[in-house]
């Protein structure tokens, strides 16, 4: 079986292979996880770091499929509170 390249042109293991395929498989509840930490982390930023949160939070819902606009709103509010509601929205979601 012939080795598939990474981007860099290496051959990547059989080992390697499997992490990334279950990287995907599984991104949506990783992203999930993600957006509940930067919840909290929300609530205690102020300033340039709050800035920085809210583009790890638009980086992580374009990555679950949320629709642009819906990001964008959400953004221009900077209510964590909005987050977290989204959040229990988008996890009702992956288990109903």
């Amino acid at each position: 079986m012939a080795k598939k390249a990474s981007a860099g042109g290496q051959p990547r293991s059989r080992y390697q292979e499997g992490v990334i395929r279950r990287y995907y498989e599984h991104r949506d509840t990783l992203m999930l996880q993600k957006l509940g930490d930067l919840v909290g982390d929300l609530y205690l930023a102020q300033g340039k770091a709050r800035s920085c949160l809210w583009d790890r939070v638009a980086a992580a819902l374009r990555n679950l499929s949320v629709s642009p606009e819906r990001i964008q709103h959400l953004i221009e509010s900077d209510d964590p509170a909005y987050l977290a509601n989204l959040l229990q929205e988008l996890q009702g979601r992956k288990t109903g």
